[in-house]
């Protein structure tokens, strides 16, 4: 079964960096979206391969929720730290909860 959600949000990383590289100059915004955006994408395959295969996707949510939220909590400003924190926390309990089951 493949994972749409997870592939939405591999992509709305990806774009998240290209389009904050675009706006401000951001090089670590391009870089880390590049990354993470990669890194969700390929943990949303393996879990399309296999469905209880979530370890990896969840590390990389889990870690994105942590950074983006470090960075929410700072700025204040909720785009675009505010929205990927969120996405990223729905993302961990999504995964986390196809762990446990």
């Amino acid at each position: 079964m493949t994972d749409y959600l997870g592939y939405s949000y591999s992509a709305l990383v990806l774009m998240g960096g290209a389009i904050g590289y675009l706006k401000a100059g951001s090089t670590a915004s391009l870089i880390s979206g590049t990354v993470f955006g990669l890194a969700a994408g390929f943990g949303s395959y393996q879990v399309s391969n296999n469905p209880k295969n979530v370890v990896f996707a969840l590390v990389v949510s889990i870690l994105l929720f942590i950074g983006m939220g470090i960075r929410f909590n700072k700025s204040g400003k909720f785009m675009p730290a505010g929205l990927v924190t969120i996405l990223s926390l729905l993302m961990t309990l999504r995964y986390g909860s196809r762990l446990l089951q």
